[in-house]
């Protein structure tokens, strides 16, 4: 993707889209033109359906993207995949404790951990 504020790269079978921080996450993510929904439908349908999205230094998340990282959460799931978050600030990780969130996700402070973890549980058999 080419889209300003998301950068996407692979690590093996994991797809990571790396924010830009300098931009806040609200109904855009990271302030592309595509939305995080949008740029995650974009790698479902190519096939990539292990998902990491790296929210290094984000400062804040309105309740719209809180809404799209639900959603895009269980739509990764539903399709047999997996969405995992990396690099919380000690603000996010409050917010997503505020709202109970912090048990819709798995979140790692290290990246190789959590490049790692999608290789710890095999998807279940279709």
């Amino acid at each position: 993707m080419t889209n300003v504020g998301i950068k996407e790269r692979r690590v093996g079978k994991v797809t990571i889209l790396d924010s830009d921080p300098k931009i806040r996450i609200g109904l855009r993510f990271g302030g592309s033109s595509v939305s995080l929904p949008s740029a995650v439908d974009s790698l479902l349908a190519q096939g990539q359906n292990q998902i990491l999205v790296n929210l290094d230094g984000v400062a804040s998340i309105d309740a719209r993207g809180l809404g799209e990282l639900v959603s895009t959460c269980l739509v990764v799931n539903r399709k047999g995949g997996r969405f995992k978050l990396l690099n919380l600030t000690q603000i996010l990780r409050d917010l997503m404790a505020a709202t109970k969130l912090l048990a819709v996700f798995d979140i790692y402070e290290n990246e190789s951990q959590a490049v790692d973890s999608f290789e710890d549980h095999s998807p279940p058999a279709g």
